[in-house]
């Protein structure tokens, strides 16, 4: 199984395939582009193998990667491999190794992409279809991206469900033991007593202008008595963001924590009221997996992957439009209004959408994968893979 760096939700994912198989995660690079994660110590069920363990992906070229991935599948001999996407060079690189092995070794293309998360040629969705058909499965994050990897090509007995997962446990279990030394945490962490909480990353697919003005007229709307937002996460955005608040008047109503680590993330959707994200591009979101497993209900753009699954109108939460502000004023209130009914409702959701999920998923497609004839790669999809992996 390829990702480009082992966050803890690839080695939620790991640890719980490798308890119904025989598991290699392969991880290209020792850090990641896009999160500062530090990396939890202690044995792992699983075999691991770092191909870049000083560097990032980006900084390797194209033939020391191929390389890498060659001599590790070499000698690892797997029956299955689990790559991430069609556009990862790694992934890219395991296609080309499986194609030297005919009849021996199959692909299962992990995926989150759907047909909204971005802009679509032609030319491009001539290319994809090539590379999904040299896949014998596709494990994905939701129904929206079941059925893009349909439309790529894929059979729908060849598609399962249960990538985008989180360990809910954890979640539960320490944003449960956070309420129960709400005071001293809340001091602690700098948090008020309620609040909205927003996790992401400060870039513009999120939507935080957007977020932070629809916030200034809900509270508007209710004479200033409005829980406090809470922007979790860093960026290039910030400086700006700050500087709205404060035209806007907000002061301290709205908070910035900065990027926070894996191990403190469940205090604050612990002790939060509800959870908001905005995004206008999104292929899943596992935020609201982390806010629904904390016992949140939650606010979630109907751009984001997540929200045809996880997003009950009504019962845990709503969705909304991320470019109509009136309605996300009224998801504000109608969440600030009914918050303990629909966080209930959200811990019930969420539990199917476990590690065990994509575990089962995956093996259950393994079986499909090797039961099937190896795909054949046309002349056209070799010539692809070399031109795109170079």
């Amino acid at each position: 199984m390829i990702f480009d760096n082992f966050g803890p939700y690839h080695i939620a994912r790991l640890t719980a395939a490798s308890s119904l198989m025989t598991v290699l995660g392969v991880e290209v690079a020792g850090s990641s582009q896009d999160y500062a994660w530090v990396r939890p110590a202690g044995d792992r069920p699983f075999e691991q193998v770092t191909l870049f363990p000083d560097g990032r992906s980006a900084q390797a070229t194209p033939f020391d990667l191929a390389q890498k991935i060659a001599a590790t599948l070499d000698a690892f001999q797997p029956d299955i491999v689990a790559i991430p996407g069609w556009h990862d060079r790694a992934a890219l690189a395991a296609l080309l190794w499986v194609d030297s092995k005919p009849d021996t070794v199959r692909i299962i293309v992990m995926s989150e992409s759907n047909r909204d998360d971005g802009q679509r040629s032609f030319h491009k969705e001539f290319v994809k279809r090539h590379i999904v058909g040299l896949c014998s499965a596709g494990l994905v994050g939701g129904t929206r991206a079941a059925r893009y990897l349909e439309g790529l090509g894929m059979a729908p007995d060849q598609i399962a469900l249960g990538y985008d997962v989180v360990d809910n446990g954890y979640f539960a279990a320490h944003a449960a033991a956070a309420r129960s030394n709400a005071a001293a945490i809340r001091s602690r962490l700098n948090l008020p007593d309620d609040y909205f909480l927003s996790s992401c990353r400060f870039i513009p697919k999120k939507n935080l202008p957007f977020l932070i003005d629809a916030y200034a007229a809900f509270r508007a709307s209710r004479q200033g008595d409005a829980w406090p937002l809470v922007l979790m996460g860093d960026g290039e955005m910030r400086p700006a963001l700050e500087a709205q608040v404060a035209a806007l008047g907000l002061g301290d109503m709205v908070r910035f924590p900065g990027f926070v680590q894996y191990e403190s993330l469940p205090a604050y959707y612990g002790l939060a009221r509800a959870f908001v994200l905005a995004s206008t591009v999104e292929q899943w979101g596992l935020v609201v997996n982390e806010a629904m497993a904390s016992g949140l209900p939650v606010l979630v753009s109907n751009h984001c992957g997540c929200a045809a699954d996880l997003v009950v109108d009504g019962q845990n939460g709503f969705t909304f439009d991320p470019n109509d502000q009136a309605d996300l004023v009224r998801g504000f209130g109608a969440v600030a209004d009914h918050a303990a009914a629909l966080g209930a409702a959200s811990a019930a959701l969420i539990a199917p959408w476990s590690p065990d999920r994509f575990a089962n998923s995956l093996a259950a497609l393994a079986q499909v994968a090797l039961a099937a004839p190896s795909p054949r790669a046309s002349a056209i999809a070799r010539l692809t893979l070399r031109w795109l992996a170079r």
